[in-house]
């Protein structure tokens, strides 16, 4: 019989499935996608700015200001550090995403662009190919004024083969006498 050991060290064999103690979460990614988004849009706005200006202007008074027994962190404000490294922290990879799903749309646009543009460079190129043809056809058609003088010079050619009525031309006409 064949060796267990050996038959896993094979590559042409898929490896057993293991079930996993603690199961991954689950979560939407166009839907975080679109908070990552929210939050880096809120976050560049003065709105924000003003808030977290007013916490840290409050943190900092209550605890300089408040009595003894009241303050939670003291100068040099280790606690209101970490707080705001943390929402740092917690920032940094939510406007990155924020970024990143914005690079895509971009993506997405410019090659949209650039199929447009080329349709676009298609139909000028035909257009001016019949623009060309058109002008080509243009030349070669009879204009009016060449049609009268041609019509003139036929009928001078004409009159001048006709022989006029004093010349004895009604002797050779058919039913004369």
């Amino acid at each position: 019989m064949s060796d267990p050991r050996r038959t896993r060290e094979r590559l042409d064999t898929p490896r057993e499935e293991r079930r996993q103690l603690v199961r991954r979460p689950s979560y939407n990614a166009d839907t975080f996608g679109v908070f990552a988004e929210q939050f880096a849009r809120f976050m560049g706005t003065a709105t924000f700015l003003i808030y977290m200006t007013l916490f840290v202007v409050g943190w900092i008074c209550w605890n300089l200001l408040a009595p003894a027994g009241l303050r939670f962190d003291d100068y040099p404000f280790i606690f209101l550090t970490l707080m705001l490294s943390l929402q740092a922290s917690y920032a940094a990879p939510l406007i990155l995403l924020a970024q990143n799903r914005q690079e895509a749309r971009d993506r997405v646009i410019a090659e949209q662009d650039r199929q447009a543009d080329a349709r676009a460079h298609a139909d000028m190129e035909f257009l001016a190919r019949e623009v060309a043809s058109l002008r080509m056809a243009v030349g070669e058609v009879a204009t009016r004024d060449f049609l009268r003088s041609e019509l003139r010079n036929l009928l001078a050619d004409l009159d001048e083969r006709t022989p006029s009525h004093g010349d004895g031309a009604d002797e050779d006409a058919p039913g004369a006498p």
